[in-house]
């Protein structure tokens, strides 16, 4: 692998293995297993994946989630989803080194999509571990950084500006806003790096070596990317750090990624 990231054929690698878990979320991850295989049986179990910080090797005990994606032979019913919280809440209450269990479930059928090719399918083939049952990547091409990935990534960062408004101006707790800093924060952190992946030509999902990546391109920029990435690791309740992602960084950095790279194909 490069320090791009990139294979010798310069498809991007994928990031993440079992053997990079640390030693200290290895509990963690069979009990998440275990209880993934108990409550979504083969029939309705495609397969599962970890995904995040922890299959990279880089999650710190206490701070870092857990991430996983289950891929189901059919689509999600409200009864896939209620099970699925309570495996979240299960494993985020039995293990004091995780902050927080986030499941996402799909079915096999979309996440191998045409219309999902370079954007659930990539997150699927490059940014996911396999945890249980066959490997969906196998079914899918190899990915370069390109333009085409960057908007299908991406390309819809302006849809979720006023849901995150209207979110801030509803929180009233430290802790709704350190949640919605968090989740904006990292959300800008990796459309400002896809803005300028194809141009770099790798790929990354370190939040603070993608803020700097950004600034070489846009250096007016940087400070406020700088301060995303650190939001995005530990997350901020003041107002004034929400104003600067939602109403400054955010609304910029929309219509610049419009610009150079369009917007993502609609979905339903």
């Amino acid at each position: 692998m490069s320090d791009k990231g990139l294979n010798h054929d310069g498809t991007i690698t994928r990031e993440g293995v079992l053997d990079r878990v640390p030693e200290a979320f290895a509990p963690v991850v069979a009990a998440a297993r275990d209880q993934i295989t108990e409550t979504f049986v083969s029939a309705r179990l495609h397969s599962a994946y970890l995904y995040g910080s922890i299959p990279r090797g880089t999650a710190v005990a206490g701070v870092s989630d857990l991430d996983l994606l289950l891929a189901l032979h059919n689509e999600p019913t409200e009864a896939d989803r209620a099970e699925a919280e309570t495996i979240e809440a299960a494993l985020d209450h039995s293990f004091p080194q995780i902050n927080g269990v986030g499941i996402l479930l799909f079915s096999s059928r979309t996440l191998l999509s045409e219309l999902e090719r370079h954007d659930l399918g990539f997150f699927v083939a490059c940014l996911c571990t396999p945890l249980l049952g066959s490997d969906l990547a196998e079914q899918l091409p190899r990915y370069c950084p390109t333009a085409l990935l960057a908007r299908e990534t991406n390309g819809d960062l302006a849809l979720a500006l006023p849901r995150w408004r209207t979110r801030a101006a509803e929180a009233v707790t430290d802790a709704e806003r350190k949640v919605l800093s968090r989740g904006v924060a990292r959300r800008l952190v990796r459309t400002g790096f896809t803005l300028i992946m194809p141009r770099w030509g790798g790929w990354t999902s370190d939040l603070g070596q993608s803020a700097e990546l950004f600034g070489r391109y846009y250096p007016e920029r940087t400070q406020q990317m700088r301060v995303a990435a650190a939001t995005g690791r530990s997350p901020s309740a003041d107002p004034a750090v929400l104003t600067l992602l939602i109403d400054d960084l955010a609304p910029w950095l929309a219509a610049e990624y419009t610009a150079v790279h369009g917007e993502k194909a609609l979905r339903p």
